[in-house]
């Protein structure tokens, strides 16, 4: 028996005795817990009891269940940032316990990662994971002071980019595309606004941020590097509340009104950038007519229908616009609609249902004058139902199994084209339809007071269906060359027939073995498939980026993942400390050949090369989370490769966005009430790069050349950055709501000229006769100065 087969029975094993033998004569206590003065729900909040010592944690609505023999017990619930509760229950009957917790001034100025418990590192059994609340975002020094999710996620461990200004992030080693992003469980395929600079989630419409890096549970699918969950905030039931802010580059604006007093209410969050209009007057004529903008609309309600069901439905809407009005416009943006329904049977078993619409397209038009043009549209829809149970089997027992069907509709390029007046022939790639379903289960159980097991099985499987022409491709003769389809391969599929299907069988479990009250060892196993493909040769993801299924040719990527930890707190958990090491084999990686044609090809897959890759690497994480001076300082030291035959001689060689180190330094220091400095420095290795090995002379001019074809056989050098910022906070006045401050910062405070990318060029000197011409090297740096901001934010 294989090893992954011996695991899999195990965990099969584990579950079925949980199933038998976790019922048990007990009362339970359950209720939601919420923010006293929003009504908003606390996700991760504890709930424990001082007797036992023992407790849960509030899911993502909210709800616990607690599980105790009869008896009385002083029951208390904490989260950091607000009073605590304590209250004496006698249990002698299953009850209901709602907590209304109080926020307190002083741990709100506090920087936080999380709003867990403060040993939550130490005790919980989920381990490569992080969460970055809200509070701690805005105290980050960003680009033009303006608050982002994706770039404050790169600073902890274990997460990284290419470069300045990159589309989207990378986790240990693996590609942007290997992430899963999801905006309340709706996934977004293109997270990035203005090339990269900013990310697409309003932070004033952002509740929770997790980042999964490996253990991950059975309910998550579909990824095989990392899970981004993003959580929108609940609206406040009780009372209409405003924020906004004005900066350099952008406006926003919030609004959360209740709709039926404690039982409906809605958020509407809104962003306009403006860049393009403040530089107007200062650019040359032909440029004023130039679009370089985005917005957005993040909108959510909340409906309370009795005290067993709530309903919450939210939506996104973003766009970014480049181009110039006369001769060139290009487009891009994500549409994502949510609908939830959390229903409560009883105190222990809760049914979560969830809908969902996903639409990212983009546009690319080209107007040379009134006679001459072309338009190319794409676009990716997905469409999902998943049903969850949540059953809270006993005291040392929590439950979690569902089922997920996503239908996808891929629309990889349809265009349109004018040439004299004249109108010619359309051309569109065909559709592609595909399929996948997911049944899973897993297991949260506490074994003893030292030993916690994670624990669960993922089945899925995935269609590629019809209506669809396929081909089959002849094996190369030469390895990383073009392929072409067989003669005579091809077929034709009717709609919803299915042309090819995989299954995967994905593992997934976690210990954690606690050596005392401060410190413990957890340890992970996960294997994860993914069935669907980001296409892209570049060294950072475009918006014009190609995403496909997995096709009768294009297999299923797969990923495994081994993960080792140490976690300890120090003095009274004013102090945290976590190292990680990790290993993940990959298979069936997405490589390209040589001159790769990807866009707007109708034999893409004869282009596409199979690979295999491996990353590892070794994260360090010490933080800071309580007194006037705070901060955290993260350390990765990883290693991404990979191998593809007939390419770098068939031998491993680094990814574009390996990164031996990476060294972060976050810093908060709270001079008084009302001001507040901040200070991140970053050291981070240069990526590789390929340089050619010597040059061919023809004709007399110098053309660099690779003669070794080898990939990635150089680095670019080393990225350093130090940012700053200052907080200012107005004057509060009694009996009024309204509240402003100021940020000022400094981006890039010492003008490092980071080089994004080095290629080359012919020297404009005059060669010597008898020589052939030079080539020289040419940096480009994406952003090489210093960059002041202020923004003014507001909050009624």
């Amino acid at each position: 028996m294989s090893k992954f087969r011996q695991i899999t029975f195990i965990l099969f094993s584990l579950l079925c005795t949980t199933f038998l033998y976790g019922q048990s004569k007990n009362y339970t206590l359950s209720g939601y817990i919420k923010d006293g003065a929003t009504g908003e729900s606390l996700i991760g909040a504890t709930v424990y009891t001082a007797e036992l010592k023992s407790g849960v944690v509030t899911n993502d609505y909210g709800f616990f269940s607690l599980t105790l023999p009869e008896g009385e017990y002083t029951v208390k619930s904490t989260y950091v940032g607000y009073n605590s509760f304590s209250k004496k229950i006698k249990l002698n009957e299953n009850k209901k316990l709602n907590i209304e917790l109080t926020g307190t001034k002083t741990e709100l100025d506090e920087v936080l990662i999380t709003g867990e418990r403060e040993d939550a590192n130490v005790t919980d059994v989920q381990m490569s994971t992080q969460k970055m609340d809200i509070e701690t975002m805005l105290k980050i020094p960003a680009l033009l002071g303006e608050v982002d999710v994706i770039k404050s996620i790169q600073l902890l461990p274990g997460v990284s980019s290419v470069g300045e200004g990159a589309t989207g992030f990378n986790v240990r080693g693996g590609g942007i595309g290997q992430n899963l992003v999801l905006l309340d469980e709706a996934p977004v395929f293109n997270s990035s606004h203005l090339f990269g600079f900013f990310s697409v989630f309003n932070p004033d419409a952002v509740k929770d941020v997790k980042l999964i890096k490996g253990g991950i549970p059975a309910q998550y699918g579909g990824r095989i590097s990392s899970i981004l969950d993003v959580r929108m905030k609940d609206s406040s039931p009780e009372k209409l509340s405003i924020n906004g802010g004005v900066g350099v580059i952008f406006s926003r604006l919030s609004v959360e009104a209740p709709i039926i007093k404690d039982k409906m209410s809605i958020l509407v969050a809104g962003r306009r950038s403006y860049i393009d209009i403040l530089a107007k007057p200062f650019l040359e004529e032909d440029l004023r007519s130039s679009k370089f903008n985005f917005w957005d609309l993040t909108a959510k309600v909340n409906y309370d229908l009795s005290e067993k069901n709530k309903i919450y439905l939210s939506a996104y809407w973003g766009r970014d616009n480049f181009g110039d009005a006369e001769s060139f416009d290009s487009g891009w943006g994500n549409i994502t609609s949510t609908f939830r329904w959390n229903h409560l049977f009883n105190d222990k078993l809760v049914l979560n249902t969830v809908a969902y619409l996903s639409n990212y397209d983009y546009n690319l038009n080209f107007r040379q004058n009134a006679t001459d043009a072309f338009d190319w549209k794409s676009q990716i829809k997905t469409y999902s139902i998943k049903p969850e149970f949540t059953w809270y089997l006993g005291k040392n027992n929590t439950i979690t199994m569902g089922a997920q069907s996503i239908y996808y509709d891929f629309s990889p390029g349809t265009t349109s084209a004018m040439s004299g007046g004249q109108e010619l022939p359309p051309f569109e790639l065909q559709n592609q339809f595909a399929l996948e379903n997911a049944l899973y289960i897993g297991n949260d159980q506490k074994l003893s007071d030292k030993i916690t097991l994670q624990y669960g099985l993922r089945w899925s499987s995935f269609t590629y269906l019809g209506p669809v022409t396929t081909y089959e491709y002849e094996e190369a003769a030469i390895p990383n060359t073009r392929r072409d389809p067989v003669e005579n391969s091809e077929r034709v599929y009717g709609d919803w027939e299915p042309v090819k299907t995989y299954f995967s069988l994905e593992p997934r479990l976690a210990i954690k073995y606690q050596l005392n009250e401060k410190s413990s060892i957890k340890a992970s196993f996960t294997h994860m498939a993914q069935y669907i493909h980001l296409i892209s040769n570049t060294s950072a993801a475009s918006p014009l980026d190609v995403w496909s299924p997995s096709t009768n040719n294009i297999v299923p990527q797969r990923g495994e993942q081994y993960a080792l930890g140490y976690f300890r707190n120090m003095k009274d958990n004013t102090f945290e400390f976590s190292t990680e090491v990790y290993y993940k084999p990959m298979r069936n990686l997405i490589d390209y050949i040589n001159g790769a044609d990807l866009l707007l090809n109708p034999y893409l897959e004869g282009d596409l090369l199979n690979s295999t890759g491996r990353a590892y690497g070794l994260e360090v994480y010490l933080r800071k989370k309580k007194g006037k001076y705070t901060g955290w300082l993260s350390y990765t030291l990883a290693r991404s490769e990979q191998i593809t035959e007939g390419i770098n001689q068939s031998q491993y060689y680094p990814r574009r966005f390996d990164q031996a180190h990476n060294l972060t330094l976050s810093n908060f220091y709270e001079l008084n009430d009302r001001w507040s400095f901040a200070a991140n420095f970053s050291l981070i290795s240069g990526t590789p790069t390929t340089f050619p090995t010597n040059q061919l002379q023809i004709q007399g001019y110098g053309i660099p050349h690779n003669v070794d074809d080898v990939r990635n056989n150089q680095r670019i050098p080393y990225y350093h950055r130090l940012d700053i910022s200052a907080t200012l906070k107005g004057k509060k006045k009694p009996n009024r709501r309204w509240e402003h401050y100021w940020i000022f910062g400094v981006y890039n405070t010492y003008a490092r000229k980071n080089p994004y990318s080095i290629y080359f060029l012919p020297s404009d000197e005059r060669p010597e006769q008898g020589k052939p011409a030079a080539n020289e090297a040419i940096q480009f740096s994406v952003l090489a100065n210093i960059i002041p901001s202020v923004s003014f934010n507001f909050k009624w």
